[in-house]
């Protein structure tokens, strides 16, 4: 029972760990390399949010798929591994040898972790401040630093120039200062777009749902205008404006990259150039994976 215990102790059926256990013994006896390149290692990223799950399989370095599950609380490993197991066959990949965690979501952590120990044959990186320790974070707090805000100062710290900012567009939008020497000086956090847009239909009789997209002129002419016009053109207008404090307290211009499901849809309308990456925090995850392993 000894082997076993592992799988029963993350609510894994033994039936299913079995299944999975078999996989992987029949991919290293065929020696199928994954997406049929020889050599190359895929390892596996997922950044869990409070709204979508984010899967990245990255092979010899270079990110080759791209996708996106529900978050679901009250999920299991096991149903957990089978979701991202049809992820991966959908995008022809194999096995991957190993796999690094993102959560802000604790319910969930527990799952993922169990359902990527068993699609990987091992127990996932759990990202952390112990796995980066290059990166100074200068809060009053350390450990209160989320592990979406740390992946995203990661990457930042690897493709721009310091001193930055990160956009995170999700559930809640998220701006990371990091200063000249690339250490993270803090976050402001407030209500993503949807959040607001939600909690403005709720709270109004006389308000209904709109498409999100954003309107022709920013003086609306209907209801549904006036309300994508606040809603789209008004955050994009909140970001400049906070960009300009945030360059102000870290005392220059800073270098800005963007991401999150949201990122595309707002930041076209803000008045500086701010590159959209959706895979950033993915690509953060994957450098603390290869700095933290000599397998990547």
């Amino acid at each position: 029972m000894g082997k076993d215990s592992r799988w029963l102790s993350r609510g894994v059926p033994l039936a299913l760990a079995a299944r999975f256990q078999a996989r992987g013994s029949r991919d290293a006896g065929a020696r199928r390399p994954p997406h049929g390149k020889g050599g190359a290692r895929m390892v596996l990223c997922v950044d869990a949010g409070n709204t979508n799950i984010v899967l990245g399989g990255y092979l010899g370095g270079r990110l080759v798929f791209l996708s996106r599950i529900a978050t679901q609380p009250a999920l299991q490993a096991d149903q957990y591994a089978l979701q991202i197991e049809g992820v991966l066959a959908l995008h022809g990949a194999a096995k991957p040898q190993g796999a690094i965690l993102s959560s802000v979501v604790p319910p969930v952590t527990g799952a993922l972790c169990g359902a990527l120990q068993l699609l990987c044959g091992a127990p996932p990186l759990v990202l952390s401040r112990a796995l980066c320790p290059e990166v100074p974070i200068c809060i009053y707090q350390p450990d209160e630093l989320g592990a979406d805000l740390l992946a995203g100062a990661v990457a930042a710290r690897a493709r721009c120039r310091m001193p930055a900012v990160v956009i995170d567009m999700g559930t809640a939008t998220k701006l990371t200062a990091l200063d000249a020497a690339g250490a993270v000086q803090g976050v402001s956090i407030l209500p993503g777009m949807m959040v607001s847009l939600n909690a403005l239909i709720s709270g109004a009789s006389q308000l209904s749902a709109v498409a999100t997209q954003a309107p022709a002129h920013a003086i609306g002419k209907n209801t549904a205008e006036s309300i994508q016009s606040g809603i789209v053109l008004g955050t994009a207008d909140l970001l400049d404006g906070m960009l300009a404090r945030f360059e102000a307290e870290l005392g220059g211009p800073a270098d800005v990259v963007a991401t999150g499901g949201l990122a595309g849809l707002v930041v076209p309308h803000c008045r500086r150039s701010i590159p959209v990456v959706p895979h950033l925090l993915l690509d953060g995850l994957y450098e603390v994976y290869r700095r933290n392993t000599a397998q990547a």
